[in-house]
């Protein structure tokens, strides 16, 4: 009986010691899909409107800022590549295909796209943008 009391408390710890939420990115993009259906039924994630949101330059989400901003200046034309912050530190590739690691971690998921939407957008991304971006990523070949 100590021995199944142990080998229990052992496994929980284990369990326990495991990363929490871990997800794939096909499933951080069907719970965006999720909550965009909520404002409207119809919706389905779009490749082309996830790199059109990529691509696209926004105008300046800090006041004081005369230039326009986008995900690609910092993550590249090609997200399968590494990109540099403003301060000049590496960026890993934002591709699953290339970083396996990407959209695998739900709240670092939600940290940066806060962070980052707030940067280039000056508002929070919409679940509707957060699913059409990363299911054009995970599309990427």
């Amino acid at each position: 009986m100590r021995n199944c009391i142990v080998t229990f408390i052992q496994a929980g710890s284990l369990a326990l010691a495991m990363p929490a939420f871990a997800a794939t990115p096909l499933e951080m993009q069907r719970d965006y899909e999720a909550q965009a259906r909520k404002d409207d039924a119809s919706f389905k994630a779009s490749a082309a409107r996830g790199e059109s949101f990529f691509r696209k330059e926004h105008p300046a989400a800090t006041a004081g800022t005369a230039t326009a901003a986008a995900c690609a200046a910092c993550h590249t034309q090609d997200p399968r590549q590494s990109g540099r912050t403003r301060a000049n530190k590496t960026i890993e590739p934002l591709a699953p295909l290339a970083n396996p690691a990407r959209f695998t971690d739900p709240a670092k998921v939600e940290k940066w796209f806060g962070r980052n939407c707030g940067d280039v957008l000056g508002r929070a991304c919409s679940a509707a943008e957060k699913a059409d971006f990363i299911n054009w990523l995970v599309n990427l070949k």
